[in-house]
């Protein structure tokens, strides 16, 4: 839900794009670079007074997830708790003209989801409000050192009040699905107006059809992944049997 305006003004509204809105995986794909950009139209045709600020969300599907953390016992590293999230996303990043505490304050924030700090990860009950952030802490770090969660603090930038662009890096590793991209108009604290576009990450050629195998027959797959392993490891030891026995 957006912010309304002030009593007797028109909202401007955006018109958003982005480079590619088909990124193909293929065996040489080593990640990529998605331009976001779009324009601002105002009812009048002029920007107003006063600073304007874009903040641009890339959101991966969302997708259960089980956080294990590991502890050392008696010298050995074992399991020792988990939570599980129900709602996480496979990929987040957020780009903004400036910092987002600069723009709105922290109940914006949370409504929008906008910085990691504010995603619903919605996690599973039956633990303490201290264990639960620990383990959402423990996911997001994880995330954003696997590339997968980003922050990009003055990643946008808007030009004559009008024109806005940012980039956003696409890790080689990046999930499959659609994606979402919005863009959020902020101006004095409050989100004025927001748009979306979809955009689809596959996989092509023989990783697309391996991947599509492991989904739809997963029996199956599990089954002839097994079976493959014991055949090569049968064919290595034959072989070697046969070079030096």
């Amino acid at each position: 839900m957006l912010a309304p305006l002030a009593l007797g003004q028109a909202e401007p509204h955006l018109v958003p794009d982005v480079s590619d809105r088909n990124i193909e995986i293929r065996y040489s794909f080593a990640g990529a670079e998605l331009l976001l950009f779009g324009a601002i139209i105002y009812p009048d045709g002029r920007p107003p007074e006063g600073q304007t600020d874009i903040a641009v969300v890339l959101k991966g599907p969302l997708e259960r997830i089980v956080v294990r953390e590991k502890q050392k016992v008696a010298g050995i590293w074992m399991n020792v708790g988990r939570v599980r999230f129900r709602s996480a996303p496979s990929f987040y990043a957020v780009a903004s003209s400036r910092p987002l505490p600069q723009l709105i304050d922290e109940r914006i924030a949370a409504i929008y989801e906008l910085g990691v700090d504010n995603l619903q990860l919605s996690p599973g009950g039956g633990h303490s409000a201290e264990v639960l952030r620990r383990f959402e802490h423990g996911l997001i770090d994880l995330r954003m050192r696997n590339q997968l969660f980003a922050e990009y603090p003055r990643g946008v930038e808007i030009s004559e009040g009008v024109l806005y662009r940012a980039r956003i890096n696409i890790p080689a590793r990046v999930p499959v699905g659609t994606y979402t991209a919005e863009t959020f108009l902020i101006r004095d604290g409050r989100v004025v107006a927001g748009a979306a576009r979809e955009i689809l990450i596959e996989k092509l050629g023989f990783e697309g059809f391996v991947a599509r195998a492991a989904e739809r027959w997963s029996v199956t797959y599990g089954i002839s992944a097994v079976a493959l392993s014991l055949l090569l490891g049968w064919g290595a030891s034959a072989a070697f049997r046969r070079r030096y026995g």
